[in-house]
């Protein structure tokens, strides 16, 4: 299959946020990328359950949450009974990063780690066997329409020499910041599975061709969720 597209809902409009869900439910995105930050792990505070829920009323696609928070396994179940598909905890944020990601496994959620531009990606080696994804940040977590961080191309080469040499081809490199048309084929082509497209997608004139246009850059292994 090919790679997945996951628009961020941190870049919709929200004074028409229905309208912005249906526009993605057309398309031909794969996931919902949504974002979660409480202003203490990144320096913005954006939203929490009451609108998961509200998405995921309204969504027909999986939502892929991305929890850039503190103790975030006092929430795991919470997001997931809000409706989260994927669950993604930062390896920085978490003491005990295998255990928690045995809890969100424990819910039926798909189990990601995140990981911050600075931290590199040897420190994962011990937990990939117990990840579903590893959501890989290209800019600094905290604030949408940052620009790309290119040294990003070189995690995402190590990362997938480390997964190709475990035979852990059922899981996902997703990249987080700064993707769009202008970059997101060299991404896939270092190794990428998942792009997560914000304004580069709900900016654009026309964002379901902006969508169309990224997924049709190349084709991937991997079957949907």
């Amino acid at each position: 299959m090919r790679h997945l597209i996951a628009p961020s809902v941190l870049a919709a409009d929200f004074t028409k946020l229905a309208d912005e869900i249906a526009l993605v439910n057309q398309s031909e995105a794969d996931w919902f990328h949504f974002d979660v930050m409480d202003g203490r792990f990144v320096p913005n505070i954006s939203f929490g359950f009451p609108i998961l829920e509200a998405v995921k009323a309204l969504a027909t696609k999986p939502i892929d949450v991305h929890l850039m928070i503190l103790e975030p396994e006092k929430y795991i179940e919470d997001f997931r009974k809000a409706g989260a598909d994927v669950i993604s905890v930062h390896i920085e944020a978490c003491s005990h990063l295998h255990r928690t990601l045995q809890q969100i496994r424990a819910t039926g959620a798909k189990a990601g780690i995140a990981v911050n531009p600075h931290t590199p990606v040897s420190l994962l080696e011990d937990v990939l066997e117990d990840t579903d994804l590893v959501c890989l940040m290209s800019v600094n977590p905290g604030f949408g329409g940052q620009k790309f961080i290119y040294q990003t191309l070189n995690k995402i080469r190590k990362l997938r020499a480390m997964l190709d040499e475990r035979n852990l081809d059922e899981v996902y490199i997703e990249i987080d910041g700064g993707v769009g048309l202008q970059n997101a084929e060299i991404i896939l082509q270092a190794g990428a599975d998942v792009l997560v497209a914000g304004s580069s997608v709900f900016k654009a004139a026309k964002p379901i061709e902006t969508i169309s246009q990224l997924k049709a850059l190349s084709a991937h292994k991997f079957d949907n969720f």
